[in-house]
C-alpha cells in the first residue's frame, strides 16, 4: 500500500509513440509520460479502434500486448487507426493497482456513482470518452489482469451481437455485468461496441501474447459480425453479485487469528460451478460479507450463511475474480458469483 499522493491528473495526447515506449516496463512509464496519456496513431482504416491499458497500474498485460502489436507494425502502417490510453501510470510506477490517494481509474468513466463523477480523474476520462465518440470509434477494449487463479475471459454490459462477436475473439467464455458504474466497458454501452478482456494474472508472457492476438484480430477486421456467436463458441455467464468484505471487519487468508479467516487456496474455484454447502473459511460473525446485486441490493442473505464457525455458500454458484489478495479485497473485492445463461 502506498501513502503517496499525486497532482491531479491532465490529459497528455501524443500523435506518435514516445521514445522507448516499446520497450518500457509499466514502473518505468512515467520516465516517458508524464501522466494519463491518449495516443492517436492513424492507420489505413479510419474509424479508430480504441484501446485502454493499465487502468489498474499493476495490471501489465495490456502494456505487453500493445508492445507486441506496435513493434509488429512500426515500420508500416496500421491496417486500422488507434487510439491507445494508457491510465494510471502513478501507480504502475509503484506496481499497485491504485495509490491511496487515487480513485480507481475503472470506476470514473461517465455513469460513475455521484460521489466519484467530479473527481479530476472523471473530469479526464470524460474527455477522453467524448473523443472516443466524436471519431467514430469502431469499438472499444479494456485489458485487465486477475490476481486470482482464471481462465481468459470477457465481460460485456450488454448482449449486443458485435459486443458478443468482439468476446469470442478473445476467449470462450464472457460474463454479463449490468450493475457496474464508471466502469470504461459501460460507458460506452449503445455507443461503440465495447468489451473488457481478463487476462489472466499479471507478469506472464503467455496472458499479453492472448491479449495482442485480440487487438490484433480488431485491427484487422473490416467490420464486425453481425450474428450472435453460436453457444459452441462463446459461452455466456451472468453476474448474481459481487462479494464484498463488510467494512471494518479483519480478514486474511489463512490466519487463525483473524474475525474472517478465508481458506488460503480460495481462488482454485474460479470459474468452477460451486455447490450449496461449500465452505468459504471460518468466522466469528453473523454476516462478515455483502453482496450487492445488479440493482445495489444487498443479497448476501440469499447466497451466504454462518454454521458453527464456518462461513459457506447457500445456493450454487459459479465464482470469478477470486484472490487471496488481501489489498485487492479492501480495493475491490472478494469475488463475483455468476450463472450461466
Amino acid at each position: 500500500m502506498s501513502t503517496a499522493t499525486v497532482p491531479a491528473p491532465e490529459l497528455t495526447i501524443m500523435d506518435r509513440l514516445p521514445e522507448g515506449f516499446l520497450q518500457a516496463s509499466a514502473r518505468d512509464l512515467h520516465r516517458l509520460l508524464p501522466g494519463p496519456t491518449l495516443i492517436e496513431l492513424p492507420g489505413e482504416r479510419k474509424a479508430p479502434l480504441f484501446v485502454s491499458i493499465l487502468l489498474h497500474g499493476n495490471e501489465d498485460s495490456g502494456l505487453g500486448a500493445m508492445q507486441r502489436v506496435l513493434a509488429k507494425w512500426q515500420d508500416r502502417p496500421l491496417p486500422r487507426s488507434l487510439m491507445l490510453m494508457v491510465g494510471n501510470i502513478a501507480a504502475a510506477s509503484e506496481g499497485l493497482r491504485r495509490l491511496d490517494s487515487q480513485p480507481d481509474y475503472n470506476r470514473v468513466w461517465p455513469g460513475a456513482e455521484p460521489h466519484l463523477a467530479e473527481v479530476p480523474e472523471a473530469r479526464l476520462m470524460a474527455a477522453v470518452h467524448r473523443r472516443v465518440v466524436e471519431r467514430g470509434a469502431f469499438a472499444a477494449l479494456d485489458l485487465h489482469n486477475n490476481t486470482g487463479r482464471n481462465p481468459h475471459y470477457a465481460v460485456v454490459t450488454h448482449r449486443d451481437p458485435q459486443v458478443l462477436a468482439l468476446a469470442a475473439l478473445f476467449a470462450r467464455r464472457a460474463v454479463l455485468f449490468l450493475g457496474l458504474p464508471g466502469t470504461q466497458t459501460a460507458s460506452f454501452d449503445g455507443l461503440v461496441p465495447a468489451i473488457t478482456a481478463e487476462c489472466g494474472q499479471p507478469g506472464l508472457p503467455a496472458n499479453a501474447k492472448a491479449a495482442a492476438r485480440l487487438v490484433e484480430a480488431v485491427l484487422t477486421l473490416d467490420t464486425l459480425p453481425q450474428a450472435t456467436p453460436e453457444r459452441d463458441a462463446l459461452e455466456l455467464f451472468h453476474t448474481i453479485g459481487v462479494v464484498h468484505v463488510r467494512p471494518g471487519i479483519a480478514f486474511d487468508f489463512g490466519k487463525e487469528a483473524c474475525a474472517l479467516n478465508f481458506s488460503p487456496t480460495l481462488d482454485r474455484l474460479n470459474f468452477q460451478m460451486v455447490d450449496a454447502g461449500t465452505p468459504f473459511g471460518t468466522t466469528s460473525l453473523p454476516r462478515p460479507l455483502e453482496v450487492i446485486d445488479e440493482a445495489g441490493c444487498d443479497i448476501a442473505d440469499d447466497l451466504f450463511a454462518v454454521e458453527d464457525g464456518t462461513l459457506r455458500l447457500t445456493r450454487s454458484a459459479l465464482p470469478a475474480m477470486l484472490t487471496v489478495d488481501p489489498q485487492i479485497v479492501k480495493q475491490d473485492c472478494l469475488c463475483y458469483l455468476m450463472e450461466r445463461i
